[in-house]
């Protein structure tokens, strides 16, 4: 729970009566490598901060394919933008379309959405710290994808394992296969 109050914390202040009410919002999940934290088609009902192990966002294509589109390791948000921004009885179209599935076993901090919505309106703040937080991670997912676009896969891969190459040990080579970052 330290780790992710320090990461919030990064964003903006937050007293200790705030902390200790995001403590009690926050739950911890285990899940086993290959369990899902987000399916294909749900709404998405909560947000996580992993505290260990390693995620794999996919989709599959129109022909049935299983494509990986990136992956979400320690100390990061797993977080899915439109499903909350929109919850799925005002926008039917915000259902999302990905999953995240475990690669390794995974423990994660879980907010739900409705929790979500009571700290934003008890916390002071508490919405320019999620913004911020989604900031961050989005400008993450761009430092790593960036680079690797419109590359072969033979160069995307090497870039893969140059870049990250503590994460790239703990990922099947199948998923790094199938990784578009796209």
């Amino acid at each position: 729970m330290e780790d992710f109050l320090a990461y919030l914390a990064q964003f903006g202040e937050l007293t200790s009566v705030h902390r200790g009410l995001v403590a009690q919002k926050t739950t911890r999940l285990h899940l086993r490598k290959g369990d899902y934290f987000q399916r294909s088609r749900a709404a998405v009902q909560r947000v996580g901060f992993v505290v260990e192990g390693v995620f794999r966002v996919c989709y599959l294509t129109a022909t049935g394919e299983e494509v990986t589109h990136y992956f979400v390791e320690e100390q990061n948000m797993l977080i899915c933008l439109t499903g909350l921004e929109h919850p799925p009885q005002s926008a039917p179209d915000s259902i999302v379309a990905h999953y995240v599935q475990a690669i390794t076993d995974c423990q994660v901090l879980v907010i739900t959405a409705a929790d979500l919505q009571v700290l934003s309106q008890t916390i002071p703040g508490w919405d320019a710290i999620t913004h911020k937080a989604i900031e961050q991670a989005l400008s993450q997912k761009m430092r790593r994808i960036i680079p690797m676009l419109g590359q072969n896969g033979t160069t995307r891969y090497t870039s893969f394992l140059r870049s990250f190459p503590c994460l790239a040990n703990r990922v099947p080579l199948a998923y790094l296969a199938s990784l578009t970052w796209a």
